[in-house]
Parts: structure tokens; sequence; C-alpha cells
């Protein structure tokens, strides 16, 4: 089933672990409560918090998201040490 096929009721939501470092040891919470994270997903997909700019930002003329989609920001040393855990 492709992702576009999904929707959260038919997604295994189970975490299997944090990609890079939690966010307390990075340093990447700010005071207001936001702490970027990546996980990857008992499927094998990806769960990302981040900062919800999905009607900030304009897409390319070749991208799209469908309504049930969000653009999220993820500061480049919280994707950067997920990284490393991907190879």
């Amino acid at each position: 089933m492709s992702i576009e096929q999904r929707d959260s009721g038919s997604m295994d939501l189970t975490i299997r672990r944090r990609l890079g470092t939690a966010p307390g040891e990075r340093g990447a919470c700010s005071p207001d409560g936001q702490c970027p994270d990546i996980f990857e997903l008992a499927s094998g997909d990806f769960a990302v918090i981040g900062v919800d700019v999905t009607f900030d930002l304009t897409l390319p003329v070749d991208a799209g998201r469908s309504e049930t989609e969000r653009i999220v920001v993820v500061p480049r040393p919280v994707f950067l040490a997920a990284m490393r855990d991907l190879a």
C-alpha cells in the first residue's frame, strides 16, 4: 500500500527508535517547548516533529501535498544527527 493510500487509522504508529540524539542532549528544545525530533516507526516509515510551515511555504510546481499532509521544518543539526543512524 502506498503512503498516498494510507490514513493514520491504518498505519502502525509504534515508534521503533529515535534517530539521532534526544532533543535535550542536543540542547534543541526551545523555551516554548518546541523539541524537533525524528523517529523510525515499526512500519519502516518516519515520524517527524518540527515547525509546521504548511501554509507558509510555496512549493515548486512539481510538488504537492494532500489535505492530510503537513510540511514541517526540521533544523539541520537534527537531520544530520538522524542521518548517522540511517547509514
